[in-house]
Order: C-alpha cells, then structure tokens, then sequence
C-alpha cells in the first residue's frame, strides 16, 4: 500500500471510531457485527487498490515496449543465453530483423515497398475493424487526433446486429451513404469484412486494422459476451429487442466448454457456420465471396487474406506491439497519425482500459492446445500481419541509419 493510501485508509478509519464514539451512529448490537463491517471496508479498499495498481503496473510494462531501433538488439546490447532463443524467432522485431538480415532481404528494404498509403485515392481512413482487437481504443484515439491532425473521425450507426458480409449491390450503396458522402479528410470505422473497391469502381480509402492473438480473441470474446455490462447495456440501447440468454449459457466456463466439446467449442474445419462467435479474424482480410472466405480455418481464405494485407492495407497493427503501432501509423500515415504515441498515453492515463474484463478466467494448457490445433491457418495470418508490421518499423529506422543495413 503506498503512503497516501495508507493515510487515506488510516483517516477514514479514524471518523469510524469517531462516529462510535461520539455516538453520531448507534453501536451495533453486537461486537461481531462491527469487525465485519470493518473487515469488508478493508477487504474491498485494499481490492480497489490493489486493482489500480495493477493497472498502473501494465501500462508502465507497455510504455516500456521496444519503441527504440536499439530494441533490435544490434546495439552491442548483451542478450541471454535463455533470452536469445526468443529474440531469434522470426514472430518477434529482432527475430524478424535477423531474418531479413540473414537472408539479404535487408539491404532492399524500404518504406516505399511497404506503404499502401499512396495508393490510396481519398483522403480517407476506412478502419474495417475486427472484433476483439481494442478497436474501441482505436476509435478514441482518431477522435482525439482527429481534433489535433484536422479531420473528421466518424464511426457507422450503432445497431443491433453487424452487417459484416454484403452482397454486391449493398456493398456499393453503403460506399455511397457512409464513406463517400464527407468532403473534408475524415476516418470511417465499422465492424465489416474487406471490401474490394476495383471491384465496384469505387475509389480507394486508406486501409488500416489491429489484430489480436486468436486464442486470445476467442476467449475474450467468449467472457465478453457473458459480462453483466454487456447485456445491460445492449438492453439500454436497444430495449425490449434484446432478448436475455439462459442463465446456464451465462455461467459457461470456456475450459470445459472446449474439454466436454460443447458444440459453442467445437472448431470444425471448413465449416460455414458460427458468424457471431467470430472465429474467424481472417474474414475481415479475405473479404465478401462467402465460398472462399467462410469455410473455417481455410488455406485459400487464409492465402487471400494475406494478399489483401500485403496490397491493400496501409497498416496492421496490435496492442499487444504498442509502440510498434504506433511508430509505424505516425511514420506510413503521418496526415492522420502524427502524435499519436503522445496521445495515445495522455488518453491511457485519462480513460484506462476499455471493455476490458479484469475477471476473466484464464485459459488452461489443455484447452490452449486444443485451440491450437484448429485454429492452425487463423494463428498463421496473425503471424504473417506482425511479421509485416515488424518489416514495416525496421524499414522506417533504416531510412534514418542507413548503416545499419551494413551491421
């Protein structure tokens, strides 16, 4: 406990006593009575404290995030035996600058190849966002850049289901109503799979995205669906329309959910169901065929996905490489994302986490390799986007130390 919080407990306990003793409040009828009174007000302080702390803790461990070139570990930096091993894998920033290093990819590394943001032909963010990936914290941040950079961050209207696939002919009416009818720079966002723009004669926007671990995302959707709050506030929004699930289906643990094969946990492969508990990060990459992109776990929606992200989306990132993240979207779209890194950490420190679940059970081996193994293709895309977006940071430092390509 630090020394004001010691000092706040000690005063209010201290008009406690206080109160009894000036008999400003009845004594209870029994001495027992008041020791639990006490003992839940001390239970449930050092619980909020304890709580914030921790909070505190996490986000100085993301402050504290490779946000440096010298993160890369060729700085003459000494590195662990135990800790070289993890650094080497090609899935983390030094692994993947040691990987392009060794295999002469480095020294034609630019910026240039890696930027879809020229391509763009409006002046305009489209932030198809997937489920579960902190896209909320997202959408805060271009509301606050958006007032710092000049442009409009505009989201869609709110609903009780999210149309995600659209066929042809609403695809193109949704262009037209939500992303070409503003005129100034502007940021749309909305819970939609990829979008091909050729495809409808539509100019192109300025894609970007965050993706998240998918056993990570599977889980927290799975307790993010179950929270009180989320159902209450659907019934606030949407009233009599949302209808209140079973209480058993409420109380649901996802371990032995996956270990009885409840049919919620069964991950069949290529199968075409299941849209609602968002298995599938892949369908906001590989986009609207329903044939290709919604068999689960599928190679070929996995492979379009992939070439999607590499020729359509100016950047991908995750929260769970923040200052990654941010770097790369100040450095590939600065009109947008200057100072985003500053604001970002003023928001963090004003609004903390949001829709996050700080009472979600954790995940066991058992149900971790289970995961593991149906979800193989979905584990794969979200390795080949970080690895992208680790390509993208290094090139972005090169530009400033050329001879570094020569270390």
């Amino acid at each position: 406990m630090s020394l004001n919080a010691e000092r706040s407990y000690k005063m209010k306990l201290r008009d406690v006593e206080n109160a009894f003793k000036y008999r400003r409040i009845p004594y209870p009828k029994r001495s027992v009575e008041l020791i639990a009174l006490l003992a839940i007000s001390c239970t449930f302080f050092l619980f909020m404290h304890t709580n914030k702390l921790n909070s505190r803790l996490k986000e100085m461990e993301v402050k504290l995030q490779p946000s440096e070139f010298s993160a890369l570990g060729i700085t003459g930096n000494h590195i662990s035996g135990h800790d070289a091993g993890k650094h080497d894998d090609i899935n983390t920033l030094h692994g993947t600058y040691q990987y392009l290093k060794s295999t002469g990819q480095l020294t034609h590394l630019t910026t240039g190849d890696l930027n879809n943001t020229r391509r763009a032909q409006l002046d305009t963010i489209f932030f198809n966002r997937v489920t579960k990936t902190g896209s909320e914290k997202m959408m805060e941040l271009l509301k606050i850049l958006g007032k710092r950079n000049d442009f409009v961050a505009r989201r869609d209207a709110e609903g009780l289901y999210e149309v995600v696939i659209m066929d042809p002919v609403y695809a193109k009416n949704f262009i037209h109503s939500d992303i070409l009818n503003e005129t100034k720079a502007n940021t749309y966002t909305k819970h939609v799979a990829f979008i091909d723009f050729t495809a409808l004669d539509e100019p192109w926007p300025i894609y970007i995205n965050l993706v998240r671990d998918p056993i990570e995302r599977l889980v927290s959707w799975f307790y993010y669906a179950r929270a009180p709050w989320y159902w209450a506030e659907r019934r606030e929004t949407f009233g009599d329309a949302v209808k209140m699930p079973d209480i058993n289906w409420l109380k649901k643990d996802f371990n032995r959910c996956i270990e009885e094969h409840d049919p919620e946990c069964v991950y069949e492969q290529m199968e075409m169901g299941n849209l609602g508990d968002h298995r599938r990060q892949s369908l906001f990459f590989c986009g609207q065929r329903m044939d290709i992109c919604m068999p689960f776990n599928s190679h070929e929606a996995m492979q379009r996905a992939k070439k999607n992200v590499e020729e359509r989306y100016a950047v991908v990132g995750t929260w769970e490489d923040t200052n990654t993240t941010l770097t790369v979207l100040e450095g590939y779209i600065p009109r947008f994302f200057a100072g985003a890194k500053d604001e970002y950490y003023k928001m963090r420190d004003e609004i903390g986490e949001v829709n996050k679940n700080q009472f979600r059970p954790s995940l066991s081996d058992r149900a971790r390799a289970v995961l593991s193994k149906n979800l193989t293709r979905e584990i794969e895309l979200y390795q080949f986007i970080r690895h992208r977006l680790y390509k993208q940071y290094i090139a972005l430092h090169l530009e400033t130390h050329p001879k570094l390509r020569d270390n």
